[in-house]
């Protein structure tokens, strides 16, 4: 679900000769006997094919024969392969845990290659995927990896560029139906040079989550107006947010006997304290330069690119990573913690946390995974009406003061396909076959009803979707809204992901603790990311390496035009919100608010 890329960089440390021997061949061996392709029943999968599909891939956007038009194609697209035994690995979710036992299950019987989908914690795909990085030994024949580590992909030249793989040597296991174009997150798995790297598997965005229940109550909406003139909605800034976690902590105190709170969120020392911040925290602040899906020149982790080349984190360098929007970003977060959450929140870790709004205590959360949707739809929640509707919403995260219209405003998690060099051709192009059956137009839609992680415009505006929709608390009519690009993935500027992100739990958590300002936190940060690319630019790389700007007053770069932004005299303008129901118009009319 989120990465654990702290393993990945101490996994470049890990000598070959300790690794788990796996059961497939290293590169360059002749595939097992047993590999070869086999006579099989071709009745027997055909009518294989029509069982899945008739009990299983409902619903689907296709029609029952077009559905079959597409398993006889993988049908006979993997008549080389059968009997081969491939392997795939994912991190533990939901969508992954249903293609791992079902999809996987089907794609053998159909298709008569023996296909294992391994189920193991992200750290260790990482690690894995890192070790067959460096060994060149192939491990896994493709890895559901997220899109976060394209920057890292396109510059060590380790992953198959799948736009050249699909009209070239992979060409005739394509699927003509493929439809990259419906994919929601094609850009987030795009290079600079125009090449999609890696294949949207599975995505869920980051959004504010709210009590509509209560947020709808007239005696509660009239004592906030009264307290500070204007509506109770869903926050388009954070000063409003502020407002509202403030209202709920220590004016409304209680409801139905139960002790509330207007905040709700996590800061143990951990790696995950770490995405709390890279996934886009900063740009939600303001910090960064507009553009889509990523700032330009400066992105969300403060990182300046001048071609495809990073120059700099620090302000000094023409960074942002501790400029004033992203040291008022951290002061923020910290304020909130202490002042608007439980208390106990302090000291838990992301996946501790995730489950706390469903407890029924909690008015708000301006940073929450549309992953942990399903677990809050549960029957019996305190936050799930008799009906089984849930009584929250999801709706787009409120602003910081430095944030301005066109730049990106959340993040968003895509879980991709992908293929390594060191991976044997013909292990490669099973393999692909297998992770474009599990992102198909016949297998899609039930995918994401079960997973809830939609990746397919064409499901998410499906006739059945609709019929459903309400039972998501906003999800489906977000992913339908215009709003939905401004919420992306880490992009291309970050050169190594791994290296880079270890570094942000590790300065974060001293200034939750008070053993730093928020602005010296934020400065060791951002030399300590100058260093790594620094050291990188010396190492070389394949691709875009970074070439480090020359260190200037940091009155240059303030004055110059866009990212980093001089200190703002007034941090909090005055709140404004908007009713839930008129962005959900807005939204049906393609309007982004």
């Amino acid at each position: 679900m989120k990465k654990t890329v702290w393993t990945l960089a101490l996994a470049l440390a890990v000598p070959v000769a300790g690794c788990k021997k796996e059961s497939k061949p290293a590169e360059g061996e002749k595939p097992p006997a047993a590999a070869q392709p086999q006579q099989v029943d071709t009745a027997a999968l055909e009518k294989a094919a029509e069982k899945w599909v008739d009990e299983e891939f409902q619903p689907s956007t296709l029609s029952r024969d077009e559905q079959l038009a597409e398993m006889k194609w993988f049908r006979e697209a993997a008549a080389p392969f059968r009997g081969q035994t491939i392997n795939v690995v994912s991190e533990s979710i939901d969508t992954h845990v249903y293609e791992s036992k079902t999809l996987a299950k089907a794609f053998s019987e159909i298709t008569g290659i023996n296909l294992k989908h391994d189920i193991i914690q992200e750290g260790d795909v990482i690690e894995k995927l890192q070790t067959q990085m460096q060994s060149g030994r192939s491990i896994y024949d493709m890895y559901v990896n997220d899109s976060d580590l394209i920057g890292t992909h396109v510059r060590y030249g380790q992953v198959v560029p799948l736009t050249d793989f699909m009209e070239g040597e992979g060409k005739d296991v394509t699927l003509p139906t493929l439809d990259i174009d419906d994919f929601m997150g094609k850009s987030f798995v795009t290079g600079p040079d125009g090449k999609m790297y890696q294949l949207p598997d599975q995505q869920f965005a980051n959004l504010y989550w709210f009590r509509h229940d209560w947020f709808s109550r007239p005696d509660l909406r009239e004592r906030f107006k009264k307290k500070y003139g204007y509506e109770l909605g869903v926050p388009v800034n954070w000063s409003a947010y502020e407002d509202i976690a403030d209202f709920f902590t220590n004016d409304v105190k209680e409801i139905d006997g139960v002790k509330v709170y207007g905040h709700m969120d996590y800061g143990k020392k951990d790696p995950s304290l770490g995405w709390r911040f890279t996934d886009a925290w900063l740009s939600m602040a303001g910090a960064g330069d507009k553009g889509l899906p990523n700032g330009k020149p400066v992105d969300e982790w403060g990182i300046r690119v001048e071609g495809c080349n990073p120059v700099g984190a620090s302000v000094t360098r023409g960074g942002d990573t501790n400029g004033p929007a992203s040291v008022y970003a951290l002061t923020k977060y910290i304020e909130w913690l202490k002042k608007y959450a439980p208390p106990q929140a302090a000291g838990m870790t992301f996946s501790e946390a995730g489950p706390v709004p469903g407890q029924g205590n909690v008015a708000q959360q301006i940073f929450w995974y549309t992953g942990f949707t399903a677990p809050l739809m549960k029957p019996g929640l305190p936050v799930v009406d008799a009906n089984g509707l849930p009584k929250w919403r999801m709706a787009p995260s409120p602003h910081g003061p430095y944030w301005e219209e066109g730049m990106k405003l959340g993040y968003q998690d895509t879980g991709s396909w992908t293929m390594l060099k060191s991976t044997p051709l013909e292990r490669r192009k099973a393999a692909w076959l297998y992770a474009q059956f599990v992102v198909a137009k016949t297998t899609s839609l039930k995918k994401f009803l079960v997973g809830l992680t939609p990746i397919r415009d064409s499901d998410i505006r499906s006739e059945h979707v609709t019929k459903v929709a309400d039972k998501f608390g906003g999800l489906v009519e977000f992913y339908r809204s215009p709003a939905r690009v401004a919420w992306t993935p880490t992009g291309t500027n970050v050169p190594d992901y791994p290296k880079l992100a270890q570094l942000w739990w590790q300065n974060i958590s001293l200034a939750v603790e008070g053993e730093k300002t928020p602005q010296e936190a934020m400065d060791t940060l951002a030399t300590q990311m100058d260093d790594v690319m620094g050291r990188l630019e010396r190492a070389g790389m394949k691709t875009c390496p970074p070439k480090l700007n020359p260190v200037k007053d940091a009155k240059f770069w303030f004055d110059a035009p866009g990212a980093p932004k001089p200190k703002l005299a007034n941090e909090k303008p005055k709140g404004e919100t908007v009713p839930y129901e008129q962005l959900l118009q807005a939204w049906k009319e393609g309007r982004v608010k």
